[in-house]
C-alpha cells in the first residue's frame, strides 16, 4: 500500500512537474476538490484527472519544459503539505501578458487529503504577485 507522502511526492514529480500529465488519473480520485486561496477570494472548483492533464498541459504552453523542484513534503495521517519552486521560460500569453522568453519561477505550497492512495482534495497557494511582476518587469525589459 503506496502512503499519502509517496502518492502526493510522485503526483509532484510526475505529473504536476510537466513530465507525465497524462499520468494525473494514477494519483488522483475521480473528482477531487480543490480549494484556490487567492487572496481574499477562494475559490473551490472540482477537477478531474484529464482537467488536471489539460491544466499542466497549459502551464506548459505558457512556460514551456519548466523544472519543479520539490523544497518541503511533510505528512501526518491523510494530510501532505508541499511545497515546490517551479521554473520556466514565458514562451506563451500568461494572464494577458504576451510571451516574452523571460525567467519566471513560481512559489508553491499546498495541502493534499489523500484516501485510498488517492488524492482526493487539496489547498493551493500560489505566489501570484510574484508571478505579475516577474511578467510586468520583463515586458518593461523588452
Amino acid at each position: 500500500m503506496v502512503n499519502a507522502k509517496d502518492t502526493v511526492h510522485q503526483f509532484l514529480l510526475q505529473v504536476r512537474s510537466g513530465l507525465h500529465p497524462d499520468r494525473a488519473s494514477h494519483f488522483m480520485a475521480d473528482r477531487v476538490r480543490a480549494h484556490q486561496v487567492v487572496s481574499e477570494a477562494p475559490v473551490v472548483v472540482e477537477r478531474t484527472p484529464q482537467q488536471y492533464t489539460e491544466h499542466v498541459e497549459e502551464m506548459l504552453d505558457a512556460y514551456g519544459a519548466f523544472t519543479l523542484t520539490v523544497d518541503e513534503l511533510i505528512a501526518e495521517g491523510d494530510r501532505v503539505y508541499a511545497r515546490w519552486t517551479q521554473s520556466g521560460r514565458h514562451v506563451g500569453p500568461v494572464d494577458h501578458h504576451p510571451p516574452t522568453g523571460a525567467q519566471v519561477t513560481a512559489i508553491t505550497s499546498a495541502v493534499y487529503r489523500v484516501e485510498d492512495g488517492l488524492i482526493v482534495e487539496y489547498w493551493i497557494q500560489i505566489d501570484r504577485q510574484g508571478i505579475a511582476a516577474q511578467l510586468q518587469q520583463a515586458a518593461a525589459e523588452q
